[in-house]
């Protein structure tokens, strides 16, 4: 049984997921929306909107958590700067997941997750 397990191993190693979910959020920082399976987006949109939550503050502090987070500069300087400011008044639900198809080859849930 996986009572109160923390999170989706999506099939991989720590550090392979670790690099999935950075390159899925610098993704979804440049582009606003992106498609991907359904499990991956739900395990994207807690860590997204962790990186949002603390991205509002917009200090110092916040690039360096922001950039340690993501390792690339132009899109840690977008979030903070233009993405992170919009939702200064918004407690929590930054981004959307829409589901929108089974795939051809595998028939994974395919899924939207987009930015609010």
């Amino acid at each position: 049984m996986r009572h109160n397990h923390g999170y989706r191993k999506l099939g991989r190693t720590s550090s392979h997921r670790a690099a999935l979910l950075k390159n899925l959020t610098i993704s979804i920082v440049n582009f606003g929306k992106i498609e991907t399976t359904l499990q991956k987006a739900k395990e994207l949109k807690s860590y997204v909107e962790k990186l949002i939550t603390r991205a509002r503050i917009g200090d110092s502090e916040a690039h360096r958590f922001v950039f340690a987070a993501l390792q690339d500069k132009t899109a840690t300087n977008k979030l903070v700067t233009e993405i992170a400011p919009k939702y200064a008044d918004r407690n929590g639900g930054y981004t959307r997941i829409i589901k929108t198809r089974v795939r051809k080859g595998d028939a994974a849930e395919m899924a939207f997750i987009e930015l609010v």
